[in-house]
């Protein structure tokens, strides 16, 4: 018993250590090179590519989901963020927050009061508005140097408590650990944000639908 505890503490810290390296600042390095039929194109350091011209981008455009996303009833308690107009309403009875570290770049941490449920939350506000687009490469870019096999699952636009917010499933490996990032990614006027929630891939179906009734409780307040 003694030593499953331990087991579970570490795997937990683990899981705390790969939302860090996660968010891990990188360079936006860029080389141009030419597909087989001519087309020039612009190459990024996390692997991904698009077209120089800016028009034969629209075959990778972000698709949007028309179904609308909502708070769940049981959502009852608004984490509000100190810092723009944003919060977070969450499920007192299932869900727990804690301010980040003053040295993380979360403004938020969340976790389940289950602690045999292995999901684990952040928010990241920014006060420097961002486009959205921007700010998904910068997360793609962050992710690669962190985990270098990183890959993109899924990806959409949602209207999400009437706020229009792209959506982003990640996978890859850290210290071993497979692990896949659920998250929503937002802009406005007072700032950027990102709201992430991540668990290994293993478990990743068995807490999906969890990750996301949290995921859907981000909101701006007056």
């Amino acid at each position: 018993m003694f030593g499953d505890e331990i087991q579970k503490n570490n795997m937990i810290k683990r899981f705390i250590t790969l939302g860090l390296l996660f968010l891990v600042t990188v360079s936006h390095a860029q080389l141009k090179g030419v597909t087989e039929t001519g087309d020039e194109i612009v190459l990024y350091k996390n692997g991904t590519w698009e077209y120089a011209i800016d028009s034969l981008n629209t075959i990778a455009q972000i698709l949007k989901n028309d179904k609308p996303f909502a708070k769940d009833k049981a959502s009852t308690f608004l984490v509000k963020s100190g810092k723009t107009n944003v919060g977070i309403w969450l499920d007192p009875k299932e869900w727990t927050f804690s301010k980040g570290d003053p040295n993380s770049p979360s403004e938020f941490k969340f976790g389940q009061k289950n602690k045999d449920k292995d999901i684990y939350g952040m928010l990241i506000t920014e006060k420097t508005a961002i486009p959205v687009e921007s700010l998904i490469d910068i997360a793609i870019d962050n992710a690669s140097k962190a985990a270098p096999d990183i890959r993109l699952i899924e990806r959409e636009y949602r209207m999400v408590n009437g706020l229009e917010i792209v959506m982003m499933k990640m996978g890859g490996t850290i210290q071993g650990i497979k692990f896949i990032y659920y998250g929503y990614y937002y802009s406005n006027a007072k700032g950027a944000y990102q709201f992430l929630t991540y668990t290994s891939e293993q478990l990743f179906k068995e807490y999906e639908t969890d990750m996301e009734m949290l995921l859907n409780g981000f909101t701006e307040y007056e």
